[in-house]
């Protein structure tokens, strides 16, 4: 990608750089700062008050944080404005109340805008930081926060200056993902009409047929994502927050009544906002709209979809076991290399991706139909950028890094005896492996390929850049509807999209209540 950016058009990039590229880098930095400090609000303080106080419903608040995540961000974000625009429900009912006849007679929120899409952007993207803030303040060591409170803290006073700054590491790891999966948004930003990097990569390439310059700007979205991960781990690098005999008890602050009622009302606020309204929303334009020629039209789309997501899972948590094994099993002093590197795919928005594969595969391509032509063969055509191989291999670039974790995180969870047993009893690597690890690593295999399929089955700037022609997914179709602003002709594949991201969520809610 970057050598292709090499040979972009200088007067193009001028004219951009001269025009509209600083806007576009100050909306996208704007918008990066925006979403990543309400997703601090939102997880943070949530996470604190499921775990800290006595709120009324917190077991039930506990799994329904994290339903979001399940929501992409671009279908909320039609829905907010069918909802609130100026034509939508919710302004007529306060025209029809209040006897107003214009705009100009009462102000309200414009949710198409930078602002707007922070909001619907973090509204999905908060439950990043509430699952790791929450699971660090879980295992904090509680004799730290008593000594606090013996030392004449309060309790708001113990929260600020023991329990979040010790929080700190897994917050900005949440921060990061936050800011990374921010950076990557095209549908929403493109939607709202707010111009970022990823919708100027786009439009480069489309819309100028520039490819050059599009490698360019997607050069320049990398750099920022490196200097703000490469940052982060700067700021915390050295800081170490363990204790060598942690206490667990957590005695939980009681609240009054009304503390309660208000922090209840936040945390259900945030579900609601997050994932209720906007799935009830589906499933009501699915009952009034759908019927037997629209769920005709999702078959495709959805075999597709269940296809190369299919491909993409399994390949990518067969190479994570592999990687895993390997850096659990092996002697090599560089066996940590090849899972960190594989894990650095994660970083790289959809769209960047998209642009340094076609800016490998198409001069890889043109080599091997010259090399048939050569020895007189007929020539393939486009095998690597024309085909389904192009989207897999971007998933598993893609979302490698969340297998990796999965099956790493399950590997740290065997004993080191349980290598070394069947060696002293004559049984080889490879039994061992079949009968003894495989076993019990099923589970976090399996939520490990139900994660990178959901996440595949969500995936739209990339599908969108390298799809070869007439191959529609889930993702695309929603899209193209969302651009026509006829959403409830694929309710249905929404719905569909939603509830497969429901699956991995439910699983690991269970998985954690049982431990």
């Amino acid at each position: 990608m970057l050598l292709a950016s090499l040979g972009s058009s200088t007067d193009l990039f001028s004219h951009l750089w001269r025009t509209v590229l600083p806007d576009y880098i100050t909306n996208t930095l704007i918008l990066g700062v925006l979403v990543v400090g309400l997703s601090l609000v939102f997880g943070t303080f949530s996470a604190a008050f499921i775990v800290h106080t006595n709120v009324f419903g917190k077991k039930l608040l506990r799994w329904l944080l994290l339903l979001p995540l399940a929501m992409p961000a671009y279908l909320v974000a039609y829905l907010y404005t069918d909802m609130f625009d100026y034509a939508g429900p919710v302004q007529r009912m306060l025209r029809g109340w209040f006897n107003w006849q214009s705009p100009n007679d009462y102000w309200f929120f414009d949710i198409r805008t930078l602002p707007g899409a922070a909001i619907v952007i973090s509204l999905v993207l908060f439950p990043y930081v509430y699952m790791l803030a929450r699971t660090a303040f879980e295992q904090q060591d509680q004799n730290l926060l008593k000594a606090g409170r013996l030392l004449g803290l309060t309790a708001k006073q113990s929260f600020f200056k023991l329990s979040l700054p010790l929080a700190r590491p897994a917050i900005a790891v949440s921060a990061s993902l936050v800011l990374m999966e921010t950076l990557a948004d095209f549908a929403t930003v493109n939607y709202f009409a707010v111009n970022t990097l990823t919708t100027a990569i786009y439009d480069t390439w489309l819309g100028y047929g520039e490819l050059a310059t599009a490698n360019a700007l997607a050069s320049i979205l990398m750099l920022i994502i490196l200097f703000a991960v490469v940052a982060e781990q700067r700021a915390r690098a050295g800081k170490s927050h363990q204790s060598n005999r942690p206490n667990r008890h957590i005695e939980l602050i009681k609240l009054s009544f009304v503390q309660q009622l208000f922090i209840s009302g936040f945390c259900w606020l945030l579900v609601l906002a997050g994932f209720l309204l906007p799935f009830a929303l589906l499933v009501i334009m699915a009952c009034e709209y759908s019927d037997m020629a629209q769920l005709m039209k999702l078959v495709s789309p959805s075999i597709n979809s269940l296809e190369v997501s299919f491909y993409a899972a399994t390949i990518a948590t067969s190479l994570a076991l592999i990687l895993s094994l390997y850096r659990r099993l092996s002697v090599n002093k560089w066996r940590m290399l090849p899972m960190s590197l594989a894990g650095f795919g994660y970083a790289v928005p959809g769209t960047v991706l998209a642009m340094a594969l076609l800016a490998t595969f198409g001069p890889l391509d043109h080599f091997i139909n010259d090399l048939a032509e050569y020895f007189q063969f007929d020539a393939p055509g486009l095998v690597l950028s024309g085909t389904i191989f192009a989207i897999v291999f971007a998933f598993v670039v893609r979302f490698s890094a969340i297998a990796n974790g999965t099956i790493a995180s399950g590997i740290e969870q065997i004993p080191r005896t349980v290598d070394f047993a069947p060696a002293t009893l004559g049984v080889g690597l490879g039994k061992m492996l079949t009968k003894v690890h495989l076993p019990i690593l099923k589970p976090s295999i399996l939520v490990a390929w139900l994660l990178v399929f959901v996440e595949s089955m969500k995936e739209l700037p990339a599908v969108l850049l390298l799809r070869p022609f007439n191959f529609e997914t889930l993702s695309i179709q929603i899209y193209q509807l969302i651009s026509d602003e006829i959403l409830e002709q694929g309710a249905l594949s929404a719905i569909l999209i939603v509830l497969l991201g429901l699956v991995p969520i439910i699983w690991l809610n269970r998985s954690k209540e049982l431990t």
